[in-house]
């Protein structure tokens, strides 16, 4: 079963932190493989954000998300409700001396003939998300 899970620190304060990562709109900014995203309304558990990501040969996927868990500064859950592979996520947030830690955790069930085709570029894409927090930490210590 395709997985990550990193955990990064952010000098930034939680609630500024938190904000960040829980509008979608801030997503191309540091996921690279976002194409299209949007919201509807503010972010609540049961809502769903639209998603499309960059597939094979620059094909769009549609990859909308399901939030499942919305706890102010703590936690962000979600899971994929569109698309071939279906994953689940979390953010969880807690204050650190000096910023915030976030740790952020995806896996995916893939089974069948999808598992023999899709487990290496589903794994490979989890772990550029993880690599992509990178990005999320240098614009909110900018």
């Amino acid at each position: 079963m395709p997985s990550a899970e990193r955990t990064i620190t952010i000098n930034a304060p939680i609630e500024h932190v938190f904000a960040f990562f829980t509008m979608p709109e801030n997503d191309p900014s540091w996921r690279s493989g976002i194409k299209d995203i949007h919201g509807h309304g503010e972010p609540a558990v049961g809502n769903v954000v639209h998603q499309t990501i960059a597939g094979p040969m620059g094909r769009g996927i549609g990859a909308d998300i399901e939030i499942t868990a919305y706890e102010p500064n703590s936690r962000y859950a979600f899971q994929v409700v569109a698309g071939p592979v279906r994953p689940v996520g979390s953010y969880d947030f807690a204050q650190v001396d000096g910023g915030t830690a976030v740790t952020f955790k995806l896996s995916a069930e893939v089974t069948g003939l999808k598992k023999a085709m899709m487990s290496k570029p589903v794994q490979k894409n989890m772990d550029a998300e993880m690599a992509a927090l990178d990005n999320a930490k240098r614009i909110l210590e900018g």
